[in-house]
């Protein structure tokens, strides 16, 4: 197998991550998203 192809919903959770600063979180996903050829978003859950 030379790759592989996943279908991909709007508004789709991709990953999921704790217990690191939110500062490392963001760096990590920009170097993730880099390498996705799709638009991401960093988004971060509040509880109230």
């Amino acid at each position: 197998m030379e790759y592989w192809v996943a279908q991909i919903q709007p508004g789709k959770v991709l990953y999921e991550i704790e217990g690191v600063s939110e500062e490392l979180a963001r760096e990590a996903f920009a170097l993730a998203a880099a390498k996705l050829p799709l638009a991401t978003a960093f988004v971060k859950r509040t509880v109230m």
